[in-house]
């Protein structure tokens, strides 16, 4: 009789260990703990911090510092706070649309009605603090309510994080609730960025359509079977180079390519069986001619990998690089905000904190309920309305899309001052909302449900 694999063998049990293995295991072990990454996370944000304010000049020099990429004839020129943000967070953002699509096909987003929720809380949480930043700096300087669309947008990064810390206090519903939260408010940020900060360029609606021609191309392989990785990286390379040249954000592009991969598997689980057999008589000396046992190996490697989704087989090995590579780099490269209080508006500081922290669970929370009440959408079971709450109150995290909005909405004389001033209020609303979030969720989360 061979022996058979059970669901409770191990790979280290069924495998010799190298002396390589034994310090590389204990490693792997410790980046599957969810709350490591939040961790690293926090410890670069910190360092960010404390570099920007002592050595502002490295600080700077160092992220803008220039590369170039030669193509054939094409030469692009970048820093590498542009290489981090546009190139390196859209492989984040393909992560979050190959979860987002795990959840569409078989959980918490497969109903319509739930998947409904999350894209109207977004507008509540947009609407809400744009309104309370209006209503602090009506009658203040000029210009000054220029700055509504500061606080409208989620980092998803930073929520990541704290949701990462939080680990298995934050339900799994409630998680996907704010990622897709995220995602829809992302989109909604670039909207509110081209309709509010017009730049002089626009939108490259040429490029933008080349992209969405070449999206449309990914699906139709796909549903044709046409599944070549190499062929598929390649064409999403130039969708992302599409959306850089059109003007609209790149990340979106990673969003849109998880969102295409297909989450259902080619051959049922139950069909590998077949296979096994195969191997069982191998094992047991049954099939002797070699080319027999390549085949029946073949299948059985064939199998095992078209019965798990291609979805899960991507999304699976990113997380780590995403939780202790990707995320990382993107807090330290973002988060080293320098704290000037020369010239601080005071209205604009508080109007953008006061939105962030008060302004995204209000609008969240109300527009959420709203939905269910009328029955436009549906709330999962897996989370309670006050646990929703403390969502919202995460999503008060608006740190780098907040940061690029300063940038853009203030450009008169006064730009500096009012600039700094924003980026305060963004770092003190953006810190206190995690701090508040992340306390209320845990206490929360540690009573037992009613």
């Amino acid at each position: 009789m061979s022996a058979r694999v059970t669901s409770s063998d191990r790979i280290d049990d069924l495998f010799p260990e190298t002396p390589v293995r034994k310090i590389i295991t204990p490693v792997e072990r410790l980046m599957q703990v969810e709350t490591t990454g939040g961790i690293v996370l926090i410890v670069m944000t910190v360092a960010a911090l404390l570099w920007a304010n002592l050595s502002p000049e490295s600080y700077h020099h160092f992220w803008h510092l220039p590369f170039m990429v030669t193509i054939a004839n094409w030469t692009g020129t970048a820093d590498l706070h542009w290489f981090i943000n546009d190139a390196l967070m859209t492989i984040f953002f393909f992560n979050i649309g190959l979860e987002v699509k795990g959840e569409m096909t078989y959980g918490e987003l497969r109903d319509p009605k739930a998947a409904s929720l999350p894209i109207i809380a977004a507008a509540g949480g947009m609407l809400f603090p744009a309104l309370i930043y209006l209503a602090i700096n009506m009658g203040t300087q000029a210009g000054a309510s220029r700055g509504w669309g500061i606080p409208t947008a989620t980092d998803i990064a930073f929520v990541v994080g704290c949701m990462a810390i939080l680990g298995k206090k934050v339900p799994h519903a409630l998680r996907v609730m704010i990622l897709t939260l995220a995602i829809a408010d992302d989109i909604g940020a670039i909207l509110v960025i081209a309709i509010g900060y017009p730049s002089g360029d626009g939108i490259n609606f040429a490029s933008l359509g080349a992209a969405f021609a070449l999206l449309v191309l990914i699906n139709v392989f796909f549903r044709i079977g046409v599944r070549n990785l190499l062929l598929h990286g390649v064409i999403g390379v130039a969708v992302w180079a599409f959306f850089v040249k059109s003007g609209v954000h790149p990340t979106i592009a990673g969003v849109l390519l998880g969102l295409s991969v297909p989450a259902k598997a080619i051959i049922p689980g139950g069909k590998v069986a077949k296979f096994v057999n195969g191997v069982d008589q191998v094992l047991s000396g049954e099939i002797q001619d070699r080319s027999e046992k390549y085949s029946v190996f073949t299948m059985l490697r064939k199998g095992a990998s078209e019965s798990i989704s291609l979805q899960e087989r991507l999304y699976k090995p990113l997380v780590p690089w995403v939780n202790f590579f990707i995320m990382p780099l993107f807090a330290l490269a973002n988060a080293g905000v320098e704290i000037n209080l020369n010239g601080l508006r005071l209205p604009i500081t508080m109007a953008v904190a006061c939105a962030l922290i008060f302004g995204k669970p209000i609008g969240i929370f109300l527009f959420s309920f709203l939905a269910v009440k009328v029955r436009i959408s549906k709330k999962p079971d897996g989370y309670s309305w006050r646990v929703l709450l403390g969502g919202g109150m995460l999503a008060g995290i608006g740190f780098t899309m907040a940061l690029f909005v300063a940038s853009l909405a203030f450009t008169g004389p006064n730009a500096a001052f009012e600039q700094d001033s924003a980026k305060i209020g963004i770092l003190c609303g953006s810190m206190m909302a995690a701090i508040i979030g992340t306390v209320y969720l845990s206490i929360i989360a540690t009573k037992p449900k009613k």
